[in-house]
């Protein structure tokens, strides 16, 4: 059986749920981009130093399928939805990493290079939650899934900012003279 199907050969694609929609359809656009999400994540593993931030973008991952599930549903409940321990999950990551890296205000992003895959996998996280809210905005989507998306862009930061730890390369931004 090939992947090939032709079925999207016209513009339109199924969602999980079975409905057909426009390739461009706001909710095939946020799924997407929670696969694209995805998907620099996966480079991002291979680089990564800090093994605790390996485990974690691995579990970031498996929230993603979650997400990308559930935005790819309509009509009947997904039964895997995102949850309030998944939002509580990347809060805590974040308080984790707040306390071994205290930071004191801004810092230049992608002083090495898997923090800078990090950092563009946060800008790609804020453009997915952008995606998500205009979803939001025409189809509700639950609260936990808007907190976790949310929080997930804090949490790609401070990955960042642990990998760069591991290599003494934390670099506090310097005022313009």
């Amino acid at each position: 059986m090939s992947i090939i199907t032709k079925t999207g050969d016209e513009g339109n694609t199924s969602l999980w749920s079975g409905q057909r929609v426009p390739k461009d359809h706001i909710r095939v656009e946020a799924y997407g981009t929670v696969d694209e999400l995805g998907s620099y994540i996966s480079e991002s593993r291979h680089i990564c130093l800090d093994d605790q931030v390996i485990k974690d973008l691995c579990s970031i991952q498996d929230y993603l399928f979650l997400i990308a599930g559930e935005l790819a549903t309509v009509g009947t409940p997904f039964q895997n939805p995102i949850t309030a321990e998944a939002a509580q999950w990347v809060t805590n990551r974040v308080h984790e990493y707040e306390k071994r890296l205290p930071l004191k205000g801004f810092v230049v992003p992608g002083c090495t290079y898997s923090a800078a895959k990090l950092d563009i996998c946060r800008a790609i996280c804020r453009r997915m939650e952008r995606r998500v809210v205009s979803l939001h905005r025409q189809n509700p989507v639950s609260v936990h899934m808007l907190q976790f998306i949310n929080r997930l862009s804090d949490l790609f930061f401070m990955l960042a900012r642990s990998e760069e730890a591991k290599e003494g390369k934390i670099t506090p931004k310097k005022p313009i003279a």
